[in-house]
């Protein structure tokens, strides 16, 4: 599939009905457009089984009510969705978007308690997120942004928002030659890079940013028990950047990032090491058991 993103042949399933993709279509007005109210999940699709699909289906709930927002939908009916949706299309391994939003309605300013909470899911055929990166090892830029305080805005949310600086941090990244951006919060600490969670190898132990102004991926949480069962220590901790010194390996992990290795962030450089190539090959495994 190829063409704008407006511009395609297939389905995407939308307020409960199946719609022709060009038909997808919300108003000018819609109150997500205007204030962000949005939140939304990126999974795959494997050989025609969605990878922690329920997890996904209720942490957008639970992102929509951190937003204030009560979705009309419970996991099953946003799991017949999503499945609707692939076979609609004839997928059987793709990417696929279930984003939820406040519409346009009665109300038109920040408040919009009256305006319907609205959902769709989308899906594409998509390749490796970091295409060669996937194999040679991501060169990452350091963004001049930092993860915002939890006391600013819900940060376990999965919510639109939350991805503005993230948006700003890879287009400069892109400019300087890079795949993507690391984050530090708030306090300073290393955090996140723009779409996806990061881990890091000092003599065998693998290190990783406490999840407490970020979000606590899937893929991160799924990592963290695949390297526990082989018997490999990971430590949650708060991580300052001067650290990055000392640490030989490094990867991504994320839906779409999948298990990316990373060759260098900023003036720093890592290994593609058999730790972070091992861990890739079992992930890859476990989607596709």
């Amino acid at each position: 599939m190829t063409g704008a993103y407006d511009d395609r042949d297939g389905y995407i399933w939308m307020n409960g009905t199946l719609v022709p993709w060009r038909d997808a279509k919300v108003h000018v007005l819609t109150h997500a457009m205007h204030y962000a109210s949005s939140v939304f999940e990126g999974e795959r699709c494997y050989s025609g089984k969605i990878f922690k699909s329920r997890e996904h289906s209720a942490r957008l709930i639970e992102s929509a009510r951190l937003l204030d927002m009560q979705l009309p939908y419970s996991v099953d009916e946003i799991e017949a969705a999503k499945y609707a949706m692939l076979e609609a299309n004839g997928w059987t391994d793709a990417y696929v978007r279930a984003v939820a939003w406040r519409g346009a309605g009665p109300d038109m300013g920040v408040s919009a308690a009256r305006n319907p909470v609205c959902l769709a899911v989308a899906g594409w055929e998509w390749g490796a997120y970091y295409g060669d990166a996937k194999w040679q090892g991501a060169k990452l830029d350091i963004a001049k942004w930092k993860r915002p305080s939890p006391e600013t805005i819900p940060t376990a949310a999965k919510a639109a928002g939350l991805y503005m600086i993230c948006t700003m941090s890879k287009h400069a990244a892109e400019a300087k030659g890079c795949s993507d951006a690391l984050f530090m919060d708030y306090r300073g600490y290393v955090a996140e890079a723009t779409g996806a969670n990061v881990f890091f190898v000092k003599d065998g132990v693998v290190h990783t940013p406490k999840a407490d102004a970020f979000l606590n991926g899937i893929t991160r949480q799924t990592v963290i028990a695949m390297l526990g069962d082989m018997g490999i220590e990971v430590v949650e901790r708060h991580i300052m950047p001067e650290e990055l010194s000392g640490f030989s390996e490094c990867w991504l992990t994320g839906t779409a990032a999948e298990v990316t290795p990373v060759g260098q962030i900023g003036d720093f450089h890592f290994q593609v090491g058999e730790l972070t190539k091992k861990v890739s090959d079992s992930y890859e495994a476990l989607v596709r058991r």
